[in-house]
């Protein structure tokens, strides 16, 4: 099946509850390329790249997010070419906070 990467945006309570290393073993799990990091906004972002029923299944996942985690809204869009590059096949990675 064709690749396919998306952008993800996570809001609520995101940051110290451990969703960050929620979402790279789900991701890992699932056989996902990408990577996740903090926002200094307060959001995580990841980026995923894998099988379209996968991804959905992982963006799916991420409403819920870790056991301490409250997801108030979760955005994605096909990513732009600029963050696909980063993407190294078969690694999924944290990143550092921007």
């Amino acid at each position: 099946m064709a690749q396919e990467t998306i952008h993800i945006r996570i809001h609520g309570r995101v940051q110290g509850v451990f969703y960050r290393q929620w979402t790279m073993s789900e991701a890992r799990a699932r056989g996902l390329s990408g990577w996740v990091r903090n926002r200094v906004d307060g959001t995580v972002e990841a980026v995923f790249k894998g099988d379209s029923e996968i991804l959905l299944d992982m963006v799916k996942a991420c409403k819920k997010g870790s056991p301490r985690a409250f997801v108030t809204k979760v955005e994605y869009q096909p990513s732009p070419d600029a963050v696909m590059e980063e993407i190294v096949d078969g690694v999924f990675d944290q990143k550092r906070t921007v």
